[in-house]
């Protein structure tokens, strides 16, 4: 994928580009950084457990496939959200993957995950490959839940009881989008 540079809605220019194995040690800081922003995401402070090495080569491996991607999204070379793209490898799920996005506290409202939404979406269909794209979300981040609404994303179901969060339940709501 070529990088991309968009002007966001606050005059400020946005660069959106593949995640290179050199970006490892940032991507990990980002994600340390966030990880006390949002209780929306699957992991708290301390608890995403990935080793440098271990993303060097996670992102290799998106680098090296034809059918998934990993975006940086940054503003003045800093990062302010990733969104990564994983999909089967075998012949019978190779069509279809899933998602997982995360912006910057002080991002939101930026449009920042529509752009990304914009562009893995002309990703996937630029693969001939990817045919369908899902997604995970709780069912009470509805900022989320419209975005990808309105990205033509519809409800497939819901997974119960699927996080527990300072002894609370919460569920998920599956969703996808076919191109």
């Amino acid at each position: 994928m070529e990088p991309l540079k968009i002007d966001l809605k606050n005059g400020t220019v946005l660069s959106i580009r593949e995640a290179m194995t050199i970006d490892s040690a940032k991507i990990l800081n980002f994600v340390n950084k966030i990880s006390t922003e949002s209780d929306f995401l699957t992991f708290g402070p301390g608890e995403f457990g990935i080793k440098e090495k271990e993303e060097r080569d996670f992102i290799q491996n998106r680098l090296d496939s034809e059918n998934q991607i990993y975006l940086i999204a940054s503003i003045d070379n800093t990062i302010t959200a990733i969104l990564i793209f994983n999909a089967g490898q075998r012949p019978r799920t190779r069509h279809s993957g899933e998602f997982s996005m995360v912006v910057k506290k002080e991002c939101w409202g930026l449009g920042i995950g529509s752009v990304l939404m914009d562009t893995v979406i002309a990703w996937a269909k630029s693969t001939q490959i990817i045919k369908k794209i899902n997604c995970r979300v709780r069912t009470d981040n509805h900022p989320a839940i419209r975005l990808y609404n309105r990205k033509g994303f519809v409800k497939e179901g819901i997974i119960r009881k699927e996080i527990l969060f300072n002894g609370r339940y919460y569920d998920l709501l599956w969703m996808g989008l076919e191109l």
